[in-house]
């Protein structure tokens, strides 16, 4: 099967070594994936559902696949997804997005975060917790690592950064990733970092608010840019009022930042009802200090909450995955990633979210080998 840009699905697991024993083996790899793809894409969310709608459109199915044992049944699925290598599909993952994303644009801004599928850890064991590259602007998964739990996102972002094509991109991480070590990888890609600032860097968040302090009683007479912007919605008035400073030096241990250039603080105030409240929110940057550009950056940054987190729970039912078995877990959700990008990667607008296009991908066979490329 193709996808967009000419690129077989085929080949984007060509390179996944299977872990059955060849001598058992009933149903071919690569096509056991392909199925599942496209049971994914109209909507499948487990493995049971995986078989039943691959039973039911074997004959679709057949058109380009070979199928001479038929349709895995659910416990087949299971166990490959177990068994497949993650390490291997997240490289197949992203082989394929290389080859059908289009380069992203200078200054384009690739957000770093992580997400816990809830559910999917059974008795004593840790649920998956998968940090994800999301290029804000496109709306597309990059690439994902895997970690054991949240805590250790520190080790895991630098190896998802050695991963990506990130050449004159801006990165944007949470406080969880604002390290040293994690600046350096992104300076090291040719990419530049904005990294929140919070008190797991205590020294250096007070060092920031002092300084904000001191700007405040006299803003005339400190060198900075700002910009403020104001949103209206349901009764809420919200304005962000971000300023820009480069006077890194006033900054604590500033020299272990990589080309740091600046630092931010973002002021949103919310009257919601009649009440009124403000909130600081500091970040460090190796880009200039022009307040603009390093908001528009943070505010690009909170789209991987609503268009890959909340995606991924409300059209994929993530929170109430409950694959347990080995890697099963983290190869499904490579999975879902995967379908995600096909449908945002549609040329053609359409109404309705991503759970609508799943549903359209499931009545139509003319949509779904649209989005497959086989149209």
């Amino acid at each position: 099967m193709e996808t967009g840009n000419r690129l077989r699905l085929a080949d984007v697991f060509v390179s996944i070594t299977d872990p059955r024993q060849a001598s058992k083996v009933e149903h071919d790899l690569v096509e056991l994936l392909v199925i599942a793809v496209n049971a994914v894409l109209v909507g499948a969310d487990t493995f049971v559902e995986i078989e039943l709608w691959a039973r039911e459109r074997i004959d679709w199915l057949r058109r380009y696949l070979h199928l001479e044992n038929g349709i895995p049944s659910h416990d087949t699925f299971g166990r490959l997804f177990g068994l497949i290598d993650p390490d291997e599909f997240e490289a197949a993952f992203r082989r394929w997005v290389s080859a059908v994303i289009p380069t992203l644009e200078a200054n384009a801004v690739v957000a770093i975060d992580g997400k816990t599928s809830r559910r999917s850890g059974g008795a004593g064991a840790t649920p998956l917790h998968l940090v994800s590259a999301f290029a804000a602007g496109a709306g597309l998964v990059l690439g994902q690592r895997a970690t054991a739990k949240k805590s250790n996102e520190k080790t895991a972002i630098p190896e998802l950064l050695s991963t990506l094509a990130l050449e004159g991109c801006i990165v944007t991480i949470d406080a969880m990733g604002t390290q040293a070590n994690i600046a350096q990888a992104i300076r090291n890609r040719g990419a530049d970092y904005v990294l929140a600032v919070k008190d797991n860097q205590p020294l250096l968040a007070d060092s920031v608010r002092d300084f904000f302090t001191r700007f405040q009683a006299v803003p005339e007479h400190t060198p900075h840019t700002v910009t403020e912007t104001v949103e209206k919605d349901h009764g809420r008035i919200e304005v962000r009022r971000c300023f820009a400073f480069d006077q890194i030096d006033c900054l604590a241990k500033p020299k272990q930042w990589a080309d740091l250039k600046s630092f931010a603080v973002i002021e949103s105030e919310r009257c919601i009802q009649g009440k009124t409240t403000v909130e600081r929110r500091f970040y460090l940057s190796s880009l200039p200090a022009d307040a603009s550009r390093l908001l528009a950056a943070i505010r690009a940054h909170w789209t991987v909450e609503n268009r890959l987190h909340w995606c991924m729970d409300v059209a994929f039912a993530d929170d109430q995955m409950r694959a347990r078995t080995k890697h099963a877990a983290h190869n499904l959700a490579i999975l879902k990633h995967i379908t995600l990008n096909l449908i945002r990667l549609d040329p053609i607008k359409r109404n309705g979210g991503i759970k609508a296009r799943r549903f359209i991908a499931a009545t139509s066979d003319a949509y779904r080998e649209h989005l497959l490329g086989l149209a």
